[in-house]
């Protein structure tokens, strides 16, 4: 048995999202969002998903002067997706390294939000889940990002980070135009990020056509 496993086995939760999972009464991280329950323990995340992946996007060294010096402290950003609908942008800071990744990964599984997957493009029609199911736009600071549906086969037109966050949400083809100062690594993942969450501001006929049905 893991030390995950183990620290899952030992956990006591302390909110109501967290004794409902531990009880087994929610089995699935998308049941708590269509519920609408606050996520506000790591520990749900990695019990519903144990498959969770992540990623380093930045690591940075922000310095701050006080009464006894100049601190120095390491600054991360992860994404952490499950590739299949599931993706989380975090960020972290602590003097040393290793603290700033946990802390990045924990935050980034706190903002982790299911992403609505489609073939919105009319070059492709296909209906599988590849590409966005229609244009979203998402911003962050100065950064703006549009996806826009692509037919299968163009693969992740984008910039390396955007390309990353998208993978890890499980989108293999899209067409993306940026705007802003992508350089600030962390602002870009995060108009990405936002884009991705613009897919579930929409209602789409297959949501009225479950709404009927249920």
């Amino acid at each position: 048995m893991s030390t995950q496993q183990l620290d899952l086995e030992s956990w006591v939760p302390r909110t109501r999202t967290g004794k409902l999972v531990k009880e087994g009464k929610i089995t699935s991280l998308r049941e708590i969002f269509e519920r609408n329950l606050p996520l506000l323990e790591p520990e749900i995340v990695d019990y519903l998903m144990p498959d969770l992946k992540h990623e380093i996007l930045d690591i940075s060294i922000v310095q701050k002067m006080t009464d006894a010096g100049r601190v120095t402290r390491f600054r991360v950003a992860v994404v952490v997706g499950n590739f299949d609908g599931f993706v989380g942008i975090g960020r972290g800071k602590a003097r040393q390294l290793r603290l700033a990744i946990e802390k990045a990964i924990t935050n980034a599984k706190l903002n982790i939000t299911p992403i609505r997957r489609g073939c919105g493009s009319w070059e492709c029609m296909c209906g599988e889940p590849h590409s966005v199911p229609f244009t979203v736009i998402g911003k962050s600071g100065s950064v703006r990002v549009t996806l826009k549906p692509a037919p299968k086969g163009t693969g992740l037109v984008a910039g390396d980070v955007a390309r990353t966050v998208l993978k890890f949400a499980g989108i293999s083809d899209v067409w993306s135009h940026t705007l802003g100062e992508t350089r600030t690594t962390y602002n870009f993942a995060m108009a990405t990020y936002n884009a991705l969450k613009a897919t579930y501001y929409f209602v789409t006929p297959k949501d009225w056509a479950r709404g009927a049905t249920t």
